[in-house]
């Protein structure tokens, strides 16, 4: 079990909508993620910020 947790600590996250990547996962706290047509899709911190009123409504990230 731990050397999952230490593979998954060095994968890269990426942005569904800017395509921003982070391994560091200290720099990955105030990124959301969401599910989208039974799909984990992960958004950065300032694309968060900036969608948030859509994400509140629940829309996918298509209708942004």
């Amino acid at each position: 079990m731990e050397q999952r947790d230490r593979s998954e600590e060095q994968q890269a996250r990426t942005c569904a909508w800017c395509g921003r990547q982070e391994s560091d996962p200290a720099r990955t706290l105030a990124w959301t993620t969401a599910v989208e047509r039974g799909r984990a899709v992960t958004f950065c911190d300032r694309c968060s910020r900036e969608h948030l009123r859509a994400m509140e409504g629940k829309l996918d990230s298509e209708f942004w």
